[in-house]
């Protein structure tokens, strides 16, 4: 296929490409003035991941997700509940590396699965965790001389096996079958005829192209090229994400990670896939013209929220918990009282108490597994 856009293309493109500058434009610099911003971006994650879902045609609720990302879900959580909360994380990981790193060939190796951590970006840690990690080096440094030694007699064994069982074979075909991955030895998972290193690869030298386009047409060209070639089948919902970070890494939307998804969600099935490229590009600016749109309209709720909470602890004393609890409420889109208490080191009923105080609406009326927030 062919990936460059001609000029005739980007001047038919040139009222949403215009509408989406503006669009992100105004979004970024709202956030990285907004006191609130932080809150925003985190709560963007959440409502991303479930577009990602739902424009993979799964539903999933935030309801579910938020529970679920604090480890108090209140059922066992499903397999589509699980790839969200993989979207939560991929976000939080991209959000927390360099702009570049993303689309950085170790960064894509280490969001796809396959990286050996040398690329990785940084995460945040409990004093427990890495007290526990202290723990498990030392006991990995004790048998790391054995462990070495067992690891070359197994693969010097199974590098054997191959060349007795496939001295028949084509030359390339061994040689996919040594790049396997580590997790999946039996080729359970990976078709050996879909060489996803090589799509990567192949998606990534569309950057080059991308970057003498406008920042969103370039997010656009490269999540369409990305739904075109598919290189990871497992991890299709990561060419949005991707198209994010490109947007913060040209300095688009550095404020936060543009949520993608949640303005993909809103366009027609028949024009996302839509054989037409130029409906398909049209379609994915309009989604980015759509989530700004949204993203605005959060930030308005949440600025007014934030204004009638101050007014309750604002003769409050120094000492008191409800700031830190009006921060923490901002940044989820619903609250438990044991998340809560967990976040401020509280009692579950001093929890309960501050949020009664604080004057957030309850969301769930029930009497048992009840939850606050801001619609």
């Amino acid at each position: 296929m062919r990936y460059e856009i001609d000029s005739s293309l980007v001047t038919s493109l040139l009222p949403a490409i215009v509408q989406a500058e503006d669009g992100l434009a105004r979004l970024d610099e709202r956030t990285a003035r907004a006191a609130i911003g932080e809150g925003f971006a985190e709560r963007r994650h959440f409502f991303d991941a479930i577009g990602a879902m739902w424009v993979a045609g799964e539903l999933v609720h935030v309801e579910d997700l938020v529970l679920h990302d604090a480890h108090m879900d209140t059922r066992a959580p499903s397999h589509e509940l699980t790839i969200a909360h993989s979207i939560l994380r991929a976000r939080r990981r991209i959000w927390t590396g360099d702009p570049g790193w993303a689309l950085s060939p170790g960064g894509l190796l280490t969001l796809a699965g396959a990286g050996e951590g040398e690329g990785r970006a940084p995460e945040t840690k409990s004093a427990e965790a890495q007290v526990d990690e202290g723990d498990a080096d030392e006991m990995d440094g004790t048998l790391s001389a054995e462990l070495a030694e067992i690891d070359a007699v197994l693969e010097r064994s199974q590098r054997a096996l191959d060349n007795h069982m496939r001295g028949s074979a084509p030359t390339g075909r061994v040689e996919r079958a040594r790049e396997r991955r580590p997790d999946d030895p039996l080729g359970l998972f990976n078709d050996e005829e879909w060489d996803e290193a090589e799509r990567l690869r192949e998606w990534r030298s569309v950057i080059f192209i991308a970057d003498e386009l406008p920042p969103t047409l370039g997010a656009a060209l490269l999540f369409e090229t990305w739904e075109k070639i598919e290189p990871l089948r497992r991890q299709n919902w990561l060419g949005g994400l991707l198209a994010a970070s490109y947007l913060r890494g040209r300095d688009k939307v550095p404020s936060h990670l543009f949520s993608f998804y949640a303005g993909l969600k809103t366009i027609r099935h028949e024009r996302r896939r839509s054989r037409d490229r130029f409906t398909r590009l049209q379609a994915f600016l309009e989604a980015m013209i759509e989530s700004a749109a949204t993203g605005l309209k959060e930030m308005d709720r949440l600025s007014l929220a934030r204004t009638q909470m101050e007014v309750r602890f604002r003769d409050r004393r120094s000492n008191s918990s409800l700031p830190q609890l009006a921060e923490f409420v901002l940044s989820r889109p619903m609250v438990s009282t044991a998340m809560v208490a967990r976040e401020l080191r509280i009692t579950s009923r001093g929890a309960l108490n501050l949020l009664n105080d604080m004057g957030i609406r309850e969301i769930t009326g029930r009497g048992r597994y009840r939850a606050w927030g801001i619609i």
